[in-house]
């Protein structure tokens, strides 16, 4: 079994991702700015918060892209009001042949999308199906839908703007891990959950194309539907931190599998990294016990399930069945596999909580 996982940011490449926004944040927060903790309401002249506004003019810059803006909904919201600002409803739109996650989904059934489906691992298919059908815009999941998933963003994008057809990244789980999002890659929006980021629970980030996002902050009129200064400047904070919090992650990752491939726990048949979605360990077993284990580790301290995928509120390890994605790719992986997260916790904590759950049975 192989998995081609998305590459991590070394050590380095996160500590200068950091340096980078902080860098942005002097620019933008002069003086005692950015100690404030953010205000609230319609600014005239806005029809925002400042303080939003100036955090949308951060995260706009970091990423290299024209504008920025932050909705409700966290990921969902950001994809929802990203796909809105490309599609009418019953318009066609291209997706790869694979699971649907299941919150985009439902995005779809709303919208009375039309869906054309392509594997994005075969660039010729995906040429094809625009040829045949062609599509008004295009979603692509930046991290993988299936085990076997090895598309390169870059390539898939470039073969969309080839056709002129414009595309929406879903960059969940990829944002400060990896070193280009969609926008940066050439996608017209990138869409992601601060909440996964270390920042409020219920913000959603879509930054890129000018008109599209234009169209997204048009859809935020009322007051109701802004993001407050408040949590405007918790997700900025949040951005800071991610990038060497998920660094020293994507370590103990290398770690644990390292020391499970070397026949650590007699029990585990082989271990390997998967964006799945987030990043994580894949343990598989000799026998089907998956179950059991999962039972076991999470009386000893193990996450028993996720709160935001990554959020400030995880950090124990997570142990926890595989994705809906996965598990519909091959239903009988279920009994002998599970996922782990290490989160906050370091390769020793993960090898014992494992360790322990596997000797018990």
């Amino acid at each position: 079994m192989n998995t081609w996982p998305l590459q991590s940011l070394t050590m380095e490449q996160a500590q200068q991702k950091q340096f980078q926004l902080v860098d942005i944040i002097c620019r933008h927060f002069p003086g005692s700015d950015f100690l404030s903790g953010g205000d609230l309401g319609l600014v005239p002249g806005l029809n925002q918060p400042q303080m939003t506004q100036r955090v949308e003019a951060v995260i706009a810059d970091f990423f290299n892209a024209p504008k920025a803006a932050l909705v409700q909904g966290a990921g969902t919201g950001a994809i929802r009001s990203g796909l809105a600002a490309l599609l009418k409803a019953g318009e066609t739109l291209l997706i790869h042949d694979a699971p649907v996650y299941p919150t985009t989904e439902v995005i779809v059934e709303q919208m009375g999308l039309r869906l054309i489906r392509a594997d994005f691992n075969q660039l010729d298919e995906v040429a094809k199906a625009i040829e045949a059908h062609r599509p008004q815009a295009a979603l692509i999941q930046h991290t993988r839908q299936k085990m076997d998933d090895a598309y390169s963003l870059e390539d898939v994008i470039a073969c969309l703007n080839h056709y002129g057809i414009p595309s929406l990244t879903d960059d969940n789980y990829a944002v400060m891990k990896v070193e280009k999002i969609g926008c940066e890659c050439g996608s017209g929006l990138s869409t992601f959950s601060s909440f996964k980021l270390f920042g409020p629970a219920g913000v959603g980030v879509v930054v890129g194309d000018d008109n599209a996002v234009s169209r997204v902050r048009q859809s935020m009129y009322s007051g109701g539907s802004q993001v407050q200064g408040v949590q405007a400047m918790e997700v900025l904070r949040g951005l800071v931190f991610a990038p060497v919090m998920h660094a020293v992650q994507a370590m103990v990752n290398d770690r644990v599998v390292a020391a499970l491939q070397s026949g650590a726990i007699p029990q585990v048949k082989q271990a390997l990294i998967a964006n799945a979605q987030s990043k994580v360990l894949l343990v598989e077993f000799h026998q089907p016990i998956a179950e059991k284990v999962l039972a076991r580790a999470h009386q000893l301290g193990a996450l028993p399930y996720p709160v935001g995928a990554e959020s400030k509120y995880e950090i124990p390890p997570l142990f926890y069945r595989l994705s809906g994605t996965f598990r519909q790719f091959d239903p009988t992986l279920s009994q002998r596999m599970i996922r782990i997260n290490p989160n906050r916790s370091g390769a020793e904590t993960v090898l014992r909580i494992l360790r322990e759950s596997c000797r018990d049975l």
